[in-house]
Formats: structure tokens, sequence, C-alpha cells
């Protein structure tokens, strides 16, 4: 089965597709893919965070999450503050 297994930064990102065998786990997908686990804290399956024995499943899209640098709550203020400034 075919897996793309992607790794973003805020100004790019790294996308590799894997050929795995049925059943194969979000930790097998990970290091067939080859990508640097380096700040990575999570995995999620088109956005729905999971854990790494999750079994993936054909056209399944994993992202490597990173932790969060802002509370998103308060990023959003600051940006509603400053506009109306």
């Amino acid at each position: 089965m075919k897996v793309e297994v992607i790794r973003a930064w805020p100004r790019g990102f790294e996308s590799r597709m894997v050929d795995l065998p049925e059943g194969a786990s979000v930790t097998d997908a990970v290091i067939a893919s080859g990508l640097a686990l380096d700040g990575v804290v999570a995995h999620a399956v088109f956005g729905v965070r999971v854990a790494g024995n999750a079994t993936l499943q054909e056209g399944d899209r994993l992202e490597l999450l990173r932790p969060l640098l802002a509370d998103p709550k308060d990023a959003r203020r600051n940006r509603a503050a400053s506009r109306k400034s």
C-alpha cells in the first residue's frame, strides 16, 4: 500500500511516498520515509492525531507534527489587536 509521509515547517515541507505492506503502522511509515525526526512530537493521519502503533490504510497522509510555538488563541487575539490599531 502507498502512504504519503509529510514533515512541515513554517516556510516549506518535505513529502515522501512510501510503499508498505498491508497492516503497517505509523512507526513503520516514519522509518521507511527516512525523514528527520528532530522536533517531531506527535503524528496525525489527515489531521487526526494517532499513536505510533496505529494501523495505516492505502492512501493515508501521515503528518509528522512539531510542537506549537504559540498558543493559537493568543496568536489570534494579537492579530486582532494589531488590526484595530
